[in-house]
């Protein structure tokens, strides 16, 4: 599969370091020179993973992700030359999916990019899996079908990145079981969860599309201490 790696950074040189790095991996490439020019590069390129420096004039890289965040899934690496833990741990809460500190190796550039795209396409893999298994899945008001990647709520579409898609289908399959956060973190992206903020992060905007109240919660319940089931009746 090619793939098409984005590259934000205000720094020229760093920037179209970052492109040659990428393109001798036989990566395409895509640069962008702040936040708001890559969010305009999404639009028009297939992108499969970008590459982010927090600090940019304009629009930074912390206000870019947020905003991506609402149609893509693509992995994130976020650059900065800060390597204070509060900085990592804000990069990683919004969405990104790595983080490396400047300066850097270009070979250990290329090895996050390698992982982070193998992971991203076992993502989809088992999405992909999942629309083998059968019809629809309906519960109440609440309708997901594996085949077309459709989901709608209350009788109206909604709109669902990949790893919340994945999240749902997978509670849709087993309604009332309950799944902790690290289950959940481990099944979707395949890895060892070493922190599942952003399982919290995924279950409040999976909330915010399908509930209609999410004070008071139809669907996905919290077991306190446990994690989350998706309730049947």
């Amino acid at each position: 599969m090619e793939h098409t790696i984005l590259v934000v950074e205000d720094d020229q040189g760093i920037r179209e370091a970052i492109g040659i790095y990428m393109e001798n991996q036989g990566y395409e490439v895509v640069l962008a020179e702040n936040g708001a020019d890559g969010l305009e590069k999404m639009k028009t390129h297939p992108i499969h993973l970008a590459i982010v420096d927090i600090m940019m004039p304009v629009m930074d890289g912390i206000q870019m992700v947020v905003q991506a965040r609402k149609t893509y899934d693509f992995p994130v690496i976020f650059l900065s030359a800060k390597s204070e833990d509060m900085d990592k741990i804000n990069g990683l809460m919004i969405g990104a999916d790595d983080y490396i500190t400047k300066p850097f190796a270009s070979m250990e550039l290329i090895a996050r990019v390698r992982a982070q795209l193998r992971r991203y396409e076992q993502i989809l893999a088992l999405q992909s899996g999942g629309a083998s298994e059968g019809d629809a899945l309906v519960i109440g008001d609440l309708e997901l079908n594996p085949l077309t990647k459709e989901v709608s709520a209350h009788g109206a579409p909604v709109h669902l990145t990949p790893k919340e898609f994945a999240i749902l289908e997978l509670l849709m399959r087993h309604p009332n079981q309950v799944f902790s956060a690290q289950q959940i973190y481990e099944l979707i992206w395949q890895e060892e969860a070493i922190t599942t903020d952003t399982i919290t992060v995924h279950i409040r905007k999976l909330r915010e599309k399908i509930e209609l109240d999410t004070k008071k919660p139809m669907y996905i319940q919290v077991v306190w201490g446990v994690g989350y089931k998706l309730r049947k009746d």
